[in-house]
């Protein structure tokens, strides 16, 4: 059976039209993005083995142990920046992004964090938790953890404490997401002179391997970008970019400003930002002015219980083997909201099979309450959500043709079929 809810490695779809949860992929899509012939000439013709809790490096097909990347990255020698994926609701994805760092810095090398969930507007926050000026509440408040991310903060806690206990420097890479949706609307030559000084000075878009992929990610039967029309398409590629482009600027101007020569940034990105070198290593090939290389963790069995022995080689640097992916750790609502205040607490749809569709939500609806407190806004329900877990039930008061209705959300996983 499929896991069922939202797809993380997609987040940037719906940020491009302002959605605050993307539907969800089928498995068979996500299984085919991992055997694409992109990227590396010389390695997107052949396959390297996937082995559980092992790390492999595609050129030569060797089998690593976590402690062997800070020597194997120095072999490549000029190592800038290190991507390592993730899929935002998987907490093994996580605790591979935090060994690599780990790793890293118990090697002497200076590291820092880019971080894709803050745009370059809330640097401070991550400058004064690192700090140590701020408890972890100021710090998500302050920071707006639940407006610019929205995922559960325990997913990435263990990193961030690493970081503030350890003195490492976090670096906010994003650009602002209202410009990133932006260009979506209304393309690049659409942007006020402001909006554009918000971005990175160069952006490509014309790499066809690059749309190849993204085409892929999404599959023909993926319900909000299928029916979409070229133009908007278009627009929403130019906003990938913008945002792989933007991304890997920011990283590449913070490394300027430490240039020690043992200084590496590591990038906590979502994986379709990653996959194949096609986004933010493509970028800024041109400007980095040494090597970069991915790590992207990828699960030993696909959604419908399949050994994945093998990914193709030009997928990343190195391929980490973790669990099979499971429900999230944290329940998820699985709505569809738009843009921002009273637009952010208006349904577009309920992704199929979530606690959201089983309440019975609708098109339409407009949030009001949870629990009895009003929802302001996506950030006043993130936070709320955050607080629970899967057994809870949770009661929403909902706008819809003029009365108001009580949905009662039970959030729970759906049980794997039996076996025959």
């Amino acid at each position: 059976m499929a896991r069922r809810g939202v797809k993380p490695l997609l987040l940037f779809a719906c940020l491009v039209v302002g959605l605050a949860v993307v539907a969800t992929v089928a498995a068979a899509e996500e299984d085919r993005t991992l055997h694409l012939a992109l990227g590396d000439p010389a390695r997107k013709d052949r396959e390297a083995p996937l082995v559980l809790d092992a790390v492999t490096d595609t050129r030569t097909g060797d089998l690593l142990t976590p402690a062997d990347l800070p020597a194997r990255l120095a072999h490549l020698e000029g190592v800038r920046l290190v991507l390592v994926g993730e899929s935002h609701t998987n907490a093994d994805f996580h605790l591979a992004q935090l060994r690599v760092i780990q790793e890293l810095q118990r090697a002497g090398r200076e590291v820092l964090i880019g971080l894709e969930m803050y745009p370059e507007t809330e640097q401070r926050w991550l400058d004064a938790w690192r700090d140590g000026s701020l408890t972890e509440d100021g710090f998500l408040r302050l920071s707006h953890w639940y407006k610019n991310w929205g995922y559960n903060w325990a997913y990435y806690r263990d990193i961030f404490l690493f970081a503030r206990d350890h003195g490492l420097r976090m670096i906010a890479l994003n650009a602002p997401r209202e410009i990133v949706s932006a260009v979506g609307k209304k393309g690049l030559a659409g942007l006020t002179p402001d909006e554009r000084a918000s971005i990175a000075p160069r952006i490509d878009t014309t790499s066809a391997e690059h749309r190849t992929l993204i085409n892929a990610f999404f599959g023909a039967g993926d319900p909000l970008h299928s029916g979409m029309p070229q133009e908007q398409l278009d627009r929403m590629y130019a906003a990938q970019c913008t945002w792989d482009a933007t991304m890997g600027h920011n990283a590449v101007k913070a490394l300027r400003e430490h240039p020690g020569p043992n200084t590496v940034m590591v990038i906590l990105v979502g994986s379709g930002h990653v996959a194949y070198g096609l986004g933010i290593q493509r970028q800024i090939a041109d400007e980095l002015g040494g090597r970069s290389v991915a790590v992207l963790p990828v699960p030993v069995k696909d959604d419908d219980g399949k050994p994945t022995a093998t990914v193709r080689a030009s997928y990343a640097d190195f391929l980490w083997g973790v669990p099979p992916e499971t429900d999230p750790l944290y329940p998820s609502l699985g709505l569809s909201t738009s843009g921002e205040g009273d637009a952010s607490r208006k349904v577009l749809f309920a992704s199929p099979d979530t606690p959201a569709a089983r309440a019975g939500f609708q098109p339409g609806d407009l949030l009001l309450t949870m629990d009895g407190a009003p929802i302001a806004d996506r950030e006043t329900l993130n936070r709320a959500l955050s607080a629970k877990r899967w057994g809870d039930t949770v009661l929403f008061t909902v706008s819809r043709g003029g009365k108001t209705e009580t949905l009662t959300v039970h959030f729970r996983r759906l049980q794997p079929p039996p076996k025959l």
